[in-house]
């Protein structure tokens, strides 16, 4: 099993920060003994995280800190401890790319406590923390998080707003007007068509029709009937449930794939499935 490793804590965090780079963006082989850390996650590697955090090497306070943000899964240890430890980061760090997996890693914790404290980096000039906090953020349905995203989902970089129009309309079921608003500017603003941004729209139209929002029932249906149906088209045709897509539904069959994702979706909008709309017109 890979949580059962005979080498010490000491040895598994050495090799961590040895483990060559595997691509521009991840430590592929470090990450292997970072889980294995975590799998761990007892008392030793908590303090020995601890220590890393501290460490005036950013290699090893980032891996301190990716360490905590998953400590003992699958079961959590030392949640709390981990989550004061990570808070009083975020308030002396300065680095980018340090902010930014701190936000992730409090994002995996999955408290509360986090979303006030990563507010005041909604702003900030890199993207690259912006995109941290939408991690972070993402997932709870309290007002805060809540206006963090929102602001987030109209961010400058493409990326940022993506994931935080996910984080509004599929990683929460809060349905406010201001939900449904900033979604409906995605939906309203972003490109289908360009490969930069389809899916932000696309994830904006999934979180309306998770929301039973009409305005969107006629375009659903025309990106339906297109040459070029995307997978979200095909989960906000199953969220939305409405008998009335069912035909062009039934067409895609003909060379849609996977099947199965098509079959729930013409399931849900089966004109004998209870619950969906008896409308007989598309406004």
């Amino acid at each position: 099993m890979l949580t059962i490793d005979p080498r010490t804590t000491a040895e598994l965090i050495q090799l961590a920060l040895l483990a060559p780079e595997e691509d521009d963006d991840y430590l592929q082989e470090r990450w292997h003994f970072i889980y294995l850390l975590q799998c761990r996650g007892d008392r030793e590697v908590l303090d020995r995280s601890l220590k890393l955090t501290q460490s005036s090497i950013l290699e090893e306070r980032n891996l301190g800190i990716n360490i905590l943000g998953q400590l003992g899964v699958p079961d959590r240890t030392f949640p709390n401890e981990c989550l004061t430890a990570l808070l009083g980061l975020l308030e002396v760090e300065f680095d980018p790319l340090i902010l930014r997996d701190i936000c992730i890693a409090l994002g995996h914790l999955d408290d509360p406590r986090s979303s006030e404290p990563q507010l005041k980096f909604c702003l900030h000039p890199d993207w690259e923390v912006r995109y941290g906090v939408v991690n972070g953020l993402s997932g709870h349905d309290d007002e805060r998080a809540i206006a963090g995203l929102i602001g987030l989902s109209a961010d400058v970089c493409p990326l940022v707003r993506n994931w935080a129009t996910f984080g509004l309309g599929t990683l929460i079921e809060v349905d406010t007007p201001a939900i449904r608003s900033a979604l409906y500017r995605r939906f309203l603003i972003e490109d289908s068509e360009d490969d930069e941004t389809a899916e932000i729209y696309g994830e904006a139209l999934v979180g309306l029709a998770n929301r039973k929002d009409t305005r969107i029932l006629s375009r659903v249906r025309q990106e339906l009937m297109s040459d070029r149906v995307s997978k979200l088209a095909i989960q906000a045709a199953e969220a939305l449930a409405d008998k009335r897509l069912y035909p062009a539904l039934l067409k895609l069959q003909t060379w849609w794939q996977p099947a199965s994702d098509l079959e729930d979706a013409i399931a849900a909008c089966s004109p004998n499935c209870e619950g969906n709309s008896t409308e007989e017109t598309i406004g």
